[in-house]
């Protein structure tokens, strides 16, 4: 089984952002690695400068790189970069919004998660314009996530398996609403919440958390615990998306597990000390996405020891 780092969802300084790819180039065990912006497109002039010299380091370790489209795409300008995004031939694009399909023209390309596929006739109709991979949408369970990845062995299906669950892009900028700004005006104060900004109940249990247009679940996912059973549905890749920890320690971690020289639960416990964010694993189970389920079919949390 494969690794996949998908793309940063939040507002990184840029200079963190190229050298967090440097790192993972020189030493993550990833096969697959998504570059670019794909939440808020006012962030990328800020990226620009960097992508070139990231991609190259990143092609020159061996890692097959692929550009992210945007989530949602409202505006002309947005319109503009994703066409030139998809007429470049030096990379596969991976597609996050529908409206790149015709753009691609049945280039071979990659799908998001953020793409509802959640059938195997969806997936075939992708494959059938050109889709070479794709990254099932994390609520899937894992029944659905066999049907569709045994209808297609020859392509690559990946489940997302690390990191706060994509949930929903809105037009509207939370981060924007709350500091009493406007979107056009937002300061870009999402880079003051890198790792997301939780949001709480009226009872003060936080449940969800936001990033500019992005809502994104309060839970961390984590499917270390049930590398097997997604390997006997027939996945063949596994995404871990950026959080505010070490990576390269997260993608060792799960090379380890997929490789059978760490057990799940130990894997689990290893990963809190790493990034001490609840776990989570419901959806593959069919339960609340926010809770966590053993082996055993208890639900429990994940938490580091002590």
């Amino acid at each position: 089984m494969q690794l996949t780092l998908g793309p940063v969802l939040f507002n990184w300084k840029p200079e963190l952002w190229r050298d967090f790819y440097f790192r993972i180039a020189d030493e993550a065990p990833v096969d697959t690695v998504v570059v670019g912006e794909v939440v808020c497109s006012k962030r990328q002039p800020f990226l620009e400068s960097h992508i070139p010299a990231v991609v190259e380091r990143l092609a020159a370790a061996g890692k097959t790189v692929l550009m992210g489209s945007l989530v949602l795409m409202s505006l002309p300008r947005e319109r503009k970069a994703m066409a030139e995004l998809a007429a470049d031939d030096g990379f596969m694009m991976e597609v996050n919004d529908l409206s790149c399909l015709g753009m691609l023209a049945g280039k071979p390309h990659a799908i998001g998660p953020f793409v509802n596929i959640y059938n195997e006739a969806t997936a075939a109709y992708f494959t059938s314009r050109g889709a070479r991979r794709i990254c099932l949408p994390p609520e899937l369970p894992l029944s659905a996530i066999r049907a569709i990845a045994r209808s297609q062995p020859e392509v690559t299906f990946e489940v997302f398996a690390f990191g706060r669950v994509p949930l929903a892009i809105s037009a509207r900028c939370y981060h924007a609403r709350l500091n009493k700004l406007s979107k056009d005006n937002c300061k870009f104060v999402c880079e003051q919440d890198p790792d997301g900004l939780a949001v709480n109940t009226l009872d003060d249990e936080p449940f969800l958390a936001m990033n500019g247009v992005q809502t994104l679940s309060y839970t961390c996912a984590s499917l270390l615990t049930d590398v097997a059973k997604l390997k006997d549905a027939g996945a063949t890749s596994m995404r871990l998306s950026p959080q505010q920890c070490d990576m390269v320690a997260v993608s060792k971690l799960f090379r380890d597990v997929i490789d059978g020289k760490l057990g799940g639960a130990e894997g689990a416990q290893k990963l809190a000390q790493i990034y001490p964010l609840r776990q989570s694993n419901g959806f593959l189970f069919s339960k609340p996405g926010a809770a966590f389920i053993t082996d055993s079919g208890d639900v429990r949390r994940i938490v580091p020891a002590a």
